[in-house]
């Protein structure tokens, strides 16, 4: 008996779901129409410009004017004058399904504030030019900022402007977003209020005021062009001990740490306990699903405890501030009611346990996410000549805008160039698959090089 050979389609996507069928020559005509240089320089225009978290209006600015340029009719949309999102669409030409991409402006960077990096970067880590420089060297892309986010927004930008170019039209409407905030910060105790603000202004807000209406979502994030319609979410716990102060010249020090008033002294078997909680934790919430494997992780992120320049007698608080990974099928309470056991395990004289922050993730339905992932397979084997595979589990392991869609039941995946250090060609290809999407999700339209929207008239029909 011959062998059987392997089968060409992954389990997870089938091109022929595809609700348009690309053809060769539309494929050729879409790349003929991507200019690497262009793309390139886009991307390093958009990524040199600083827009760490709270400071992208500049960033937003840029796109907001290309979009105008290129015939994209932007709008601004933000909870802030300062933060806003930027939203461009072309196509609508006639019936067909709509589709959203987003990428977003804020990059992960030292935050800029002395008194804050001091305590968490090593002056070496804060001198790093990638955090807010992006350049070309032995042929590839380097840079914080080209790699998260705003090469993948170059793609979906050149791939827009592309269709446009070769006169493709769109029947369904692509809107082409890019919003602030999906980094974070999070308002927590005192650092509160909506300058603390990040995803509940980014693809949130978008979603609810940005007037868009799509059938399926992309969020454009490096993948190594897999792809996942799986995401995680978070939750911040705060751990607190309580002690008692005590006036350092009348301490009486015992000999085991454990019986010091000053709860700092009780960190180190507190820390060995929700270490132990936190690696059984991760082995029991990791899943395998047909859309991504997912691996949740736990990590302690910050302490506080007692006031530097007020010393003198210890303190009587500290806290532990545990950042926990929630797989898409997990509530924070599965995570609180673990961590309330493992406090419970110790021997401390008073704790509390409390969910500062809570984002829970969330997962497409196979079913009705099937036509979005066929169409970027179909769109990944005419630009790249290889079925679409998977996105690696760190992909599908973590918080990504697509959340926001799948949250309000719009299939949504995130797929993208690769994450680190992407070659010319990479980006090219990137922006060619998600062109072939936009085309083979929306259909093709019937007036050329249509921008989108629509016109408003008056009752009796006369355009205004």
């Amino acid at each position: 008996m011959a062998d059987c050979p392997e089968p060409m389609v992954p389990a997870f996507a089938d091109p022929a779901k595809a609700p348009y069928a690309v053809s060769p020559e539309e494929r050729d005509a879409i790349a003929a129409a991507i200019d690497t240089d262009e793309l390139v320089d886009l991307a390093l225009a958009l990524g040199n410009i600083p827009s760490r978290s709270r400071e992208e209006a500049a960033a937003a600015a840029f796109v907001r004017d290309w979009m105008a340029r290129e015939g994209f009719r932007p709008r601004l949309v933000g909870a802030t004058p300062e933060r806003m999102n930027v939203i461009g669409e072309y196509g609508g030409t006639g019936q067909g399904a709509n589709l959203l991409f987003t990428a977003h402006l804020d990059t992960e960077s030292p935050s800029g504030m002395p008194e804050q990096d001091a305590f968490r970067y090593r002056e070496s880590t804060l001198a790093d030019p990638e955090w807010t420089r992006c350049w070309i060297e032995d042929g590839k892309l380097r840079g914080y900022p080209i790699a998260n986010d705003r090469g993948p927004m170059s793609c979906f930008l050149i791939a827009a402007k592309a269709l446009k170019k070769a006169g493709i039209a769109l029947a369904g409407k692509t809107w082409l977003t890019a919003c602030p905030g999906e980094i974070g910060p999070e308002p927590i105790e005192e650092f509160s209020g909506i300058a603390y603000n990040g995803k509940d202004i980014g693809a949130h807000y978008l979603f609810h005021h940005g007037g868009v209406a799509p059938d399926y979502a992309i969020a454009a994030e490096g993948t190594d062009f897999g792809l996942t319609w799986l995401g995680c979410g978070y939750a911040l716990f705060r751990v607190r001990l309580f002690g008692r102060g005590v006036f350092t010249p009348i301490l009486e020090a015992p000999a085991d740490a454990r019986r010091h008033p000053n709860p700092i002294y009780r960190l180190g078997p507190v820390i060995d306990a929700l270490h132990a909680w936190s690696l059984a934790f991760e082995r029991e919430s990791t899943i395998e699903t047909p859309g991504g494997r997912v691996v949740p992780k736990v990590q302690i992120a910050s302490v506080r405890g007692g006031i530097p320049f007020d010393f003198g007698a210890g303190t009587e608080v500290c806290a532990l501030y545990i950042d926990v990974t929630l797989n898409p099928r997990q509530k924070a309470a599965d995570a609180y009611h673990g961590i309330v056991a493992a406090m419970r395990s110790v021997d401390v004289e008073g704790f509390d346990v409390e969910p500062m922050v809570v984002r829970h993730g969330f997962e497409a339905v196979p079913g009705e996410v099937a036509p979005l992932v066929g169409a970027v397979d179909a769109a990944t084997r005419l630009a790249r000549a290889a079925p679409l595979e998977r996105a690696n589990p760190v992909y599908s392991s973590m918080w990504r805008d697509h959340n926001v869609f799948n949250m309000h039941r719009v299939p949504a995946v995130t797929t993208g160039m690769p994450r680190w250090r992407p070659m010319p060609g990479d980006m090219t290809s990137s922006a060619l698959i998600y062109a072939l999407t936009m085309l083979a999700v929306c259909g093709r339209g019937n007036a050329s090089g249509d921008a989108g929207g629509t016109t408003s008239v008056y009752g009796d029909g006369t355009p205004f």
